[in-house]
Order: C-alpha cells, then sequence, then structure tokens
C-alpha cells in the first residue's frame, strides 16, 4: 500500500482545482476563471486498491498585494513543506515563462519528490509542449513533466502512476470514505462564491467573500441557508443585486442547484449583499471570514 500527501502548487489559473477534482472523482474545490477562486489548503482525497492520494490544493500564486493574498501565498509555502510529494501545476495554454522556471525551481529547493503536470494541452497546440519543455529543461529544471488535459482525461493515468511512486509504502491516513476535510457549511460558501465569480466576471473583482450565517436541516430533510456575500464597493453591491434584484436571484437559484446536488436534499437559500470596504486588507475581517492569518485582529 503507498499513501500519503500531495500539495498541487502553481500560479493562479493555471487549473489546479480542476485536475484534483477529476483526479478524486469529486468535486472538492470551487473553479473559475479569476485569480484567487481557491483561498485556502483544499484536501482531496484519492482512494484506490493499493493507494491512497491525499491532493492539497492550494491557493495560485499571484501577484495581488493585499493581507488576502499574503495569507494565500502563506498557505501554499506551508503546504509544499509539509507533504511527501510536491505537484506543480503548469498552465500549457498559456506557456512558460522565466517566471515560471524560477517558481518550480524555488519548489525543487525544498528537496520534496516533485512532478511538473502541463495542463490543458487539449486547447493548445501539440507543437508548443516539447519547445516548452525544453525551455524548461534549458532553465535548469530537472523533474519530469507530465503533459495532461483534466477535462478529455488525457494521460491522467500516467500521472497517478507517477504521483503512487514517489509516496512512502504504509497505511491508509484518511478515512476511506472522506474524500475532503472541509466541512458541508464550507463547501455551500464555496459553491456561491463559485457562481459568483462564474456570473459577474469582470463586473465585480474576485474581492467576494461568503459567509454563511445559518445552515442546519430540518426534520423534513429540508436545508435552511442563509448567507451573506460581501463585497468592497457599493457600486459591486447594486451590480449584484440587479434591477429589481434579478441578478442576484439569478445567481442564487444556480447555487441552490448546486448546493442541492452536493448535499443531496432540497435547500431553502435566502442570500443578501453586504459592503466592507477593503475586507481583503483588514485582518479582523479576514479572520471572520474564515481566513487564517496568523495575525492578531486589528
Amino acid at each position: 500500500m503507498k499513501s500519503g500527501f500531495v500539495a498541487v502548487i502553481g500560479k493562479a489559473n493555471a487549473g489546479k482545482s480542476t485536475l484534483v477534482n477529476v483526479l478524486v472523482g469529486e468535486k472538492v474545490a470551487i473553479v473559475s476563471p479569476k485569480p484567487q477562486t481557491t483561498r485556502d489548503a483544499i484536501m482531496g482525497v484519492c482512494n484506490a486498491a493499493d493507494y491512497q492520494i491525499v491532493f492539497v490544493d492550494t491557493p495560485g500564486i499571484y501577484k495581488a498585494r493585499n493581507a488576502l493574498s499574503s495569507v494565500m501565498e502563506k498557505t501554499a509555502e506551508t503546504a509544499s513543506r509539509d507533504v511527501d510529494v510536491i505537484l506543480y501545476v503548469l498552465d500549457g495554454h498559456e506557456g512558460v515563462t522565466d517566471s515560471d522556471a524560477e517558481l518550480i525551481k524555488h519548489y525543487e529547493s525544498i528537496g520534496t519528490p516533485m512532478l511538473i503536470a502541463y495542463t490543458k494541452i487539449d486547447i493548445m497546440p501539440k507543437e508548443n509542449i516539447p519547445a516548452d519543455v525544453k525551455k524548461l529543461y534549458d532553465a535548469g529544471v530537472t523533474q519530469d513533466i507530465y503533459p495532461v488535459s483534466a477535462r478529455k482525461g488525457t494521460n491522467l493515468k500516467k500521472l497517478t502512476e507517477a504521483i503512487v511512486g514517489l509516496l512512502p509504502s504504509g497505511e491508509k491516513v484518511i478515512q476511506e470514505d472522506i474524500v475532503s476535510d472541509k466541512s458541508e457549511k464550507f463547501m455551500i460558501a464555496e459553491i456561491m462564491r463559485e457562481k459568483v465569480l462564474l456570473k459577474f466576471d469582470e463586473e465585480v473583482p474576485h474581492g467576494i467573500a461568503v459567509v454563511v450565517n445559518e445552515f442546519r436541516r430540518q426534520e423534513n430533510g429540508v436545508y435552511i441557508i442563509n448567507l451573506d456575500i460581501v463585497c468592497e464597493k457599493a457600486n459591486h453591491k447594486a451590480i449584484l443585486i440587479g434591477k429589481g434584484g434579478r441578478a442576484i436571484k439569478e445567481v442564487s437559484s444556480f447555487a441552490r442547484q448546486d448546493m442541492e446536488k452536493f448535499l443531496g436534499a432540497k435547500v431553502f437559500l435566502t442570500t443578501y449583499v453586504k459592503v466592507k470596504e477593503n475586507w481583503r486588507d483588514r485582518p479582523s475581517l479576514l479572520k471572520d471570514f474564515g481566513y487564517r492569518t496568523g495575525k492578531a485582529d486589528n
């Protein structure tokens, strides 16, 4: 039996969460085209007869400078130093840059066994792959590179086999019926945040938090969920609500459908939009919203 933890590291929008969801076989992390979609380390467990891979999906490495992005960077860095394997996810569609090579070499220097997943090969010219691989090796990268497509399933078996080959021998580290370390309440908030990010795209920046005020199951099996969508500016609130409340009703309807699928039960959802200016730079609010800042409240 092979079993261990794998930190999934990479730049924002490289496809980390999509890859983890496919490898685990269930949705454990939300996805959207925006940076900072994943904000906390989320664990997804892949079980097989002879191995267990515990993926730790980390926040994307992103240049934005605020207290939230600092928390996210620290989360990724900490995860990479406390695992058995690092899986660096590189966006093949975007191509290889000098900063990619530098980041990969930084994580190589930690000394943890490491692999590189070169993603999104289904939406890029195939002739770009050998050129990008050569560029990385010429820059001094020494790790094995696996071109993959999460959407098409291309080379995922080879990638999984390579990961398993680097794991230590031992018993399963997570109970077999568990697929994620996050609570249902956490996932409900993430589903809501995913739908907001997908619907509003560039209209509302990624300064959105979701706070679940009430999450309970009634005797008849229906879940009562009350939550706040927190944005940073009054004009963002107006966009989120929309004319006559149509926008918030639409996004709440999409979210409720996914919540019901996730929970396997009917959901009665109530949604409010609130403004907390510059909340991403206010450690006290970051803590209130569930982000581990490591600092005293301000």
